[in-house]
């Protein structure tokens, strides 16, 4: 967890992008990221089932064993989670999670994070609060549930949402702990934020919503007869990964 929790810099903060299978963590891992870390909805998508209500935690356990193999620092969301889901992916590889409040009880959240820290002390616990994701921001709300979870032992906090450039200075101060922010685009660059203090970033399903767009762009180019982009990666490109296991 060392290496990985060095990545987490003032003023060069982490840019983590989310994957939600072997072929897009390879083309990053290809980039040049040390680190990736897994999306709920893409792999939630991806398999058909919803995001958010522990429906994927055999399919997140499964990307978790395909991807350790690959030379980088692997985190795993796994939504609200559990002891036992921690365990696991931790035992798989991973060397951190993102685990999420949900808005339930901030207490029960915090006595969450403690029993993961008891039996896998060695995991990266990314402790993520609600208050700012599909709702108006409540900063008070965010101050208590923040300096709550790094109290329990969270390595790190993420605020989803967190757009205010005030608001992110004042959650920066109010804790230890790395400060994690979602990218906006469009509202956030990675200059801008690194001055704000927040030391990881992540795409969370951007990437994947990406992905879905493209792919209907290009379907549609074809029907039309529209130009398609030219530097796609070849066939044997994506096929030239390590052999199955």
């Amino acid at each position: 967890m060392k290496e990985f929790a060095a990545l987490h810099r003032s003023g060069d903060p982490l840019v983590l992008p989310n994957v939600w299978d072997v072929a897009s963590a390879r083309r990053l891992v290809e980039a040049g990221f040390p680190a990736l870390g897994t999306t709920s909805l893409g792999v939630a998508a991806a398999a058909g089932r919803p995001d958010g209500v522990g429906a994927t935690d055999a399919d997140t356990l499964r990307l978790t064993r395909s991807l350790a193999n690959l030379p980088i620092h692997l985190t795993v969301d796994i939504e609200t989670g559990s002891v036992g889901t921690a365990v696991a992916v931790a035992e798989a590889g991973a060397v951190g999670v993102n685990m999420e409040d949900a808005m339930g009880p901030a207490e029960a959240h915090a006595a969450l994070i403690r029993s993961v820290k008891r039996e896998v002390p060695h995991l990266f616990v990314n402790a993520r609060t609600d208050t700012h994701w599909q709702r108006p921001g409540d900063l008070a709300e965010t101050l208590r549930r923040v300096r709550l979870y790094a109290d329990a032992g969270a390595d790190g906090v993420f605020i989803p949402g967190l757009a205010e450039p005030a608001d992110i200075v004042r959650i920066v101060a109010a804790v230890d702990v790395p400060v994690n922010v979602l990218f906006l685009p469009g509202q956030h660059t990675v200059a801008a934020l690194a001055n704000l203090g927040v030391r990881r970033i992540s795409t969370g399903s951007l990437l994947f919503r990406t992905a879905l767009a493209a792919a209907v762009d290009t379907a549609v180019a074809v029907r039309d007869g529209l130009p398609i982009r030219p530097d796609l990666p070849s066939y044997a490109d994506v096929n030239a990964g390590p052999p199955p296991e």
